[in-house]
């Protein structure tokens, strides 16, 4: 297991070593968390998933648009009601780049924006804030932690990420993500099979919430990424 810290330049001023460390120049801040995002989603082959309370900023996003293009699949589950500053810049023209940028990820096949709704007490069904962060890679390795995918997070506010490479782990946490998502086991999946079968899933609700059908195969449904944050 590795750890990674985002901070400020200036947050820290004291990087004297732990015992059998190295001195660190800590007050020039650190980014690692965020190198270390790009470096694992450079190096993908077949899938990535994605929890994450924030759509990615374009220092990243270039990244995952590399990686469609390369036929990985992606799935990233958001907040289907993004946060009110999101929709503010979604109002803004000097945040259009950011948008269309999201919007250009939709028009790849492999890539699925998704959120998630349960049955309410009233019989509906209400959309459930994500907060995590979580990235699967291959169904080998693992980043977990407080980093969003937005551009403060990645530009050092003080966060910290926990990333290891144990394929039984990471394929365990994907099958147990995606049953509380899916209502199915994917254990029999290899990964790839597993997101291809989460965006079926996901569009097929979105058809029914569109029509006003509440009977759905458990909680994920697609997002649209030309109009997230409208």
């Amino acid at each position: 297991m590795q750890i990674q810290r985002n901070l400020h330049a200036g947050c820290y001023r004291d990087g004297h070593a732990a015992p059998g460390g190295k001195a660190y120049d800590i007050a020039s801040g650190e980014r690692t968390v965020f190198e270390q995002y790009r470096q694992a989603i450079d190096a993908v082959r077949h899938t990535i998933y994605v929890e994450n309370q924030a759509v990615p900023s374009p220092a990243i996003g270039v990244n995952f648009e590399a990686a469609l293009k390369r036929g990985v699949d992606i799935v990233m589950l958001v907040p289907a009601d993004p946060e009110e500053h999101v929709r503010d810049a979604r109002r803004h023209p000097a945040w259009k780049a950011f948008f269309d940028q999201i919007a250009a990820f939709g028009r790849h096949e492999n890539f699925m924006l998704a959120g998630i709704a349960a049955r309410d007490s009233q019989g509906g069904r209400s959309n459930i804030y994500i907060h995590g962060k979580v990235m699967l890679i291959d169904d080998g390795w693992a980043t977990i932690g407080s980093c969003n995918l937005h551009w403060h997070s990645m530009n050092g506010n003080a966060e910290m990420n926990a990333s290891f490479w144990d394929p039984e782990v990471v394929c365990a946490l994907r099958c147990r993500l995606l049953a509380e998502h899916l209502d199915c086991d994917t254990a029999a999946l290899d990964d790839r099979a597993a997101l291809c079968l989460y965006r079926e899933i996901a569009w097929e609700n979105r058809r029914k919430r569109e029509a006003g059908d509440l009977d759905w195969q458990g909680l994920a449904f697609r997002l649209d990424p030309a109009a997230y944050g409208e």
